[in-house]
């Protein structure tokens, strides 16, 4: 950004200080940011919280879960690896030593205005978000951008976070007999996720090896362990057979209009649902357009799908982090957009700072803070 940049933001923040000086007083209420330590080890393929908003927070709780990552991991899952790795201070693809670390709990850091204030951290992002074009107001593609660049690099964080664990002979790459399955999908029985979907067999390594090497490089290997979020055409073939697989009760090898209405269409329903903010209908009202959207997969007309018909909806069976960037861009827009112009400008973000740290809240401190401001 340039000097023009520079002068529109210091003019809309004294703008929006000059109107905050003389509006009505309010009195302060501030909310206790809360770090979640929540993710699913035992299935993470069955999890997804939306990624914090603010970077800083995103590495504090990225910090808290690689600690956890270690000890549950390594001791529990791989104890011949726990000597080296535990031996060091972080977990695999640590980062240095930030401020808050100098602090015995990160939350206190957080919840202490004057290390980390809210507005002064949105003041600090604002101009990061508002970049296509710089025009003073965060679009929902600006913030949708946000999100997504926040989720990719938690999601390559975890991924060579494995590539540390895995890559036993150290050369920057995993072969698929070095690549040992977690102890959930080991351990699995016959009813269970792992059990019906092949993520950790050899075809599903094979198509995530893009150039066919025989070997996973970061990218290949973050396909691999993300397949959603892959744009690696053989790998989403792959993806679509084993949808195949898992919902094909009569094993015939296809999905028949009871198996697609019954499974599949359930998912697909629930994303258009979500991107489109509308509730469920009945499911006898839901048939008919289950039977059209069957007939239009369906391209040979045979009254099956096979995994290619499949390929159309893929990203609805499995949503990419693009679509939940998008979906967490839609709420923070329609609670902080004051006059319901589409965008954010830098006093509506100020005014409403705390829904962009909502993904930090619990329900139930959500309630607590609302019933606190209507007294």
């Amino acid at each position: 950004m340039g000097k023009t940049s520079a002068i529109l933001y210091v003019s809309l923040f004294l703008i929006f200080l000059m109107l905050l000086s003389h509006s009505p007083k309010k009195p302060s209420t501030h909310r206790r940011l809360k770090l979640r330590t929540n993710f699913n080890f035992n299935d993470p393929h069955h999890h997804h919280d939306p990624i914090p908003f603010d970077p800083v927070v995103t590495q504090m709780e990225r910090r808290l879960e690689d600690r956890r990552w270690e000890h549950h991991y390594i001791t529990h899952s791989h104890p011949d690896a726990a000597n080296d790795t535990l031996s060091a201070q972080a977990a695999p693809g640590h980062e240095s030593q930030p401020e808050w670390e100098d602090f015995v709990e990160a939350e206190d850091y957080l919840n202490d205005e004057e290390k980390f204030n809210v507005t002064s951290r949105l003041l600090q992002l604002f101009p990061k978000i508002d970049v296509a074009p710089v025009d003073g107001f965060v679009t929902e593609n600006e913030l949708t951008d946000w999100n997504l660049n926040q989720a990719e690099k938690e999601v390559m964080h975890r991924t060579e976070r494995e590539m540390d664990v895995h890559d036993k002979n150290h050369d920057g790459f995993i072969s698929f007999s070095e690549y040992d399955p977690p102890s959930w999908a080991v351990s699995s029985d016959s009813s269970s996720f792992a059990h019906d979907m092949g993520w950790w067999k050899e075809e599903h390594f094979n198509a995530s090896d893009a150039d066919g090497d025989g070997l996973l490089n970061i990218t290949e290997f973050n396909d691999f362990l993300h397949t959603a979020d892959s744009k690696n055409p053989e790998l989403l073939k792959w993806l679509c057979k084993e949808e195949v697989r898992e919902r094909d009760t009569d094993k015939d090898g296809k999905v028949n209009f009871k198996e697609f209405f019954h499974g599949l269409f359930d998912l697909v329903r629930n994303y258009d649902e979500e991107a489109h903010n509308t509730s469920h209908s009945s499911e006898d009202s839901m048939e008919a357009p289950a039977k059209v959207l069957f007939a239009q997969l369906d391209k040979n007309n045979d009254g099956f799908l096979s995994d290619e018909e499949l390929l159309p909806i893929i990203e609805k069976l499995h949503p990419s982090e693009h679509y939940y960037a998008k979906q967490q861009a839609d709420y923070i827009i329609s609670q902080a957009d004051g006059d319901k112009d589409g965008k954010l400008s830098l006093a509506e973000m100020l005014e409403n700072p705390y829904v962009f740290y909502s993904a930090i809240f619990t329900e139930e401190e959500e309630e607590e803070y609302d019933h606190d401001e209507f007294r």
